[in-house]
């Protein structure tokens, strides 16, 4: 961004877990679930499918390997990666994988702010990539979540490097 300071805007998404957080195993691979609000599924999920969502929580599996994205193990409903309108950014083959999914910054960005442009913590890396400037996390991002801890992860990384 060439030296230009963003205002970047705090997400507004509750980091904070609600209890329901990492539990409800996959149907598939009976790998861990994140809780995911129905809003978000309802933004994620392609449109010829949205019927089926119905009005209910879902969860998000973890497991970067199995094909299914959102599920709820009460109703026996499952959708499978290729049923989301965008790349889940853990999951193989993501492609591109979005580290803020608001601004549509990527994993490589992060990365390139860190280790080609010198960016040491999270403030410069928001600079340099805009990251974070447009927060609407339950919407945008598949877990409904903000990606402040995504990207840190990201940072952390990239600096051990």
């Amino acid at each position: 961004m060439n030296g230009m300071s963003l205002n970047v805007i705090p997400c507004e998404t509750n980091l904070k877990t609600d209890g329901k957080d990492k539990v409800g195993p996959c149907p598939v691979c009976k790998g861990p679930g994140s809780f995911v609000k129905n809003v978000t599924v309802r933004n994620m999920i392609s449109d010829h499918l949205l019927e089926s969502v119905g009005n209910f929580d879902y969860y998000l599996c973890m497991d970067d390997d199995c094909k299914i994205s959102y599920y709820n193990n009460d109703f026996k409903i499952k959708f499978e990666k290729n049923d989301v309108k965008v790349p889940i950014w853990f999951k193989k083959d993501a492609k591109p994988k979005y580290a803020c999914y608001c601004s549509k910054v990527t994993e490589e960005q992060i990365i390139n702010a860190v280790i080609s442009e010198k960016a040491a913590n999270m403030k410069e890396v928001l600079e340099i990539t805009g990251a974070m400037t447009n927060p609407n996390c339950q919407i945008n991002n598949p877990l409904g979540k903000c990606c402040h801890h995504t990207i840190q992860e990201i940072i952390d990384k990239s600096l051990i490097k």
